[in-house]
């Protein structure tokens, strides 16, 4: 062996072992989450596909404060398990749920001891046959993981949390946006905090104040864009930068599961007991106090009234938000109720009618008709109400297909198809639709349309920016607007606006007992 040769397997020796070392003296922290929204006033079904869970370092790919050179990689050894995200839509399945959260509890055995964990959340799933998942989750990571760990939780503020999830958990935070354009921000701060508390030594919070507020309204009522809940959110940022206080956050809770924890709720945590209770408690009774002011986010009205104020309008493109079927909310993305509306409207029978681009519809038997004729063929069939066929059958469209795209992860095919003025957007999957290159992949432009119609509540941000004028249509859907006829059987009563008369209810902090005390 040559002495170069040597000193090459020598220096790679050494390396290794002060890489070793170096690691030794880091913090260990697991990385494990499940995400979805779910309607359980949707037909629909969630099975483990949707959820397209990464696994290991795959991980890290989610996040972009994990790139190979961020200063968080470096923090930490850390351990991912399993990390799942699907889109909103019905419940998930039993068989679904046990299978990803044992693979995640059997990763987490294998890989040993760890000072955190980062739980990354959505907070209102709901699965067949089981109340309060996220809080079932995490109690039986903590059986895996054990007290010391600290577990710090990263949500989105439409989820649920309940007693379970708030022992469970030692620090935890949500989005302070809505639209969540602070996403990636929140789970990078649920994460600062973690690595904060480890290294400093400090450990988990002295202090976890828990107020469960009887208010349950729909996201399109409490955007963070206009007032009262614009002022309101305003408010928790100050309120988390006090001295004494980690975190601080308002759930608004998710309006379309029926379950007892579905409600609003405020928690702050922190090591000064007074400024955690009191801060609390101040941001209870703020959101209590405005309860009655909030709004929709865009004017409504049913969809015939938004078509008509749309045709008549000189605004370009002019948004029409089809709500009760939205996909990003927990509607089955099938239903086909406004587009059998819109297709028989007169003024838009004929090529030269007002342009209108409406997305989108799945049809995954017409999909593979687009396939066969390609791109400037003729088809004929039937489209949605495959999963939720309740209020209208499957549309009739027939026309010239305009384009086919390939490959998108939840689409898997979208296609343009021209009928009248009307251009549908069919997909072989559902999927929403909420920037612009979703329509100029297939050769359209909403900036150019006289109307876009989009399964969708309210806008997300590309399209907020690109439209000239905005209705939110009153349709019919999983995620029906109108919360106040909905069939809720097992919410927390009395509950506003459910019940518009109700007395004032307690306020006060309830402190949650912390991890190291729960059986």
């Amino acid at each position: 062996m040559s002495k170069l040769f040597s000193l090459h397997i020598l220096c790679s020796l050494t390396a290794l072992v002060a890489v070793a070392q170096s690691q030794k003296n880091l913090p260990r922290i697991a990385i494990a989450g499940l995400g979805i929204e779910s309607s359980t006033f949707s037909p629909a079904l969630t099975d483990e596909a949707a959820f397209h869970a990464k696994y290991g370092a795959d991980i890290f790919t989610i996040y972009p404060f994990f790139s190979p050179d961020s200063t968080f990689r470096k923090e930490a050894v850390w351990v991912p398990t399993i990390d799942g995200h699907a889109l909103p839509g019905g419940a998930v399945s039993r068989e679904a749920y046990e299978s990803l959260v044992n693979k995640t509890l059997n990763a987490l055995k294998e890989q040993g001891e760890y000072d955190g964990l980062f739980y990354d959340i959505h907070g209102a799933m709901s699965v067949v046959g089981l109340d309060d998942p996220e809080g079932d989750f995490i109690a039986r990571i903590r059986k895996v993981v054990g007290k010391k760990t600290i577990i710090s939780t990263a949500m989105d503020l439409h989820g649920n949390v309940s007693l379970r999830l708030a022992e469970n958990t030692d620090l935890i935070t949500c989005y302070r946006m809505a639209p969540h354009e602070d996403a990636i921000q929140t789970k990078r701060r649920s994460i600062a905090n973690l690595l904060e508390r480890i290294k400093s030594g400090k450990g988990k919070p002295g202090y976890k104040a828990y107020i469960a507020i009887p208010i349950l309204l729909p996201g399109e009522k409490t955007s963070t864009r206009i007032e009262p809940g614009k002022s309101l959110y305003q408010q928790v940022w100050s309120a988390a930068e006090q001295k004494g206080i980690i975190d601080a956050s308002i759930w608004i809770g998710y309006a379309w599961a029926d379950e007892p924890r579905n409600h609003a709720v405020v928690m702050v945590t922190g090591d000064d007991k007074n400024k955690v209770t009191n801060t609390a408690e101040q941001l209870a009774k703020n959101f209590w106090d405005v309860r009655s002011k909030f709004e929709f986010v865009a004017p409504t009205g049913n969809l015939k009234e938004c078509l008509d104020k749309a045709l008549v309008s000189k605004k370009r493109p002019f948004f029409i938000s089809d709500s009760g079927d939205n996909p990003t909310a927990g509607g089955a993305g099938d239903v086909t109720w406004t587009l059998i509306q819109i297709l028989n409207c007169p003024e838009f029978k004929q090529d030269s009618g007002p342009s209108l681009i409406y997305a989108s519809i799945p049809g995954s038997e017409l999909i593979k008709q687009i396939m066969q004729v390609g791109v400037g063929g003729h088809i004929d069939g039937y489209a949605g109400a495959k999963v939720d066929s309740r209020n209208s059958p499957p549309v009739h469209i027939y026309g010239t297909v305009e384009s086919i795209v390939t490959g998108d992860v939840d689409a898997e095919v979208e296609a343009s198809i021209k009928m009248g003025s009307v251009h549908i957007i069919v997909t072989r999957k559902r999927k929403p639709y909420h920037k612009e290159k979703d329509f100029t992949r297939l050769g359209l432009n909403p900036r150019n349309a006289a109307i876009v119609v989009v399964k969708i509540g309210y806008l997300e941000p590309e399209l907020y920016a690109m439209q000239a004028d905005w209705l939110l249509a009153l349709t019919p859907g999983g995620v029906d607007q109108d919360i106040e006829h909905l069939p809720y059987r097992r919410l927390q009563r009395p509950i506003f606006p459910l019940d518009n008369n109700m007395k004032e209810p307690n306020l006060t902090a309830k402190l949650v007992p912390s991890s190291d005390d729960v059986k």
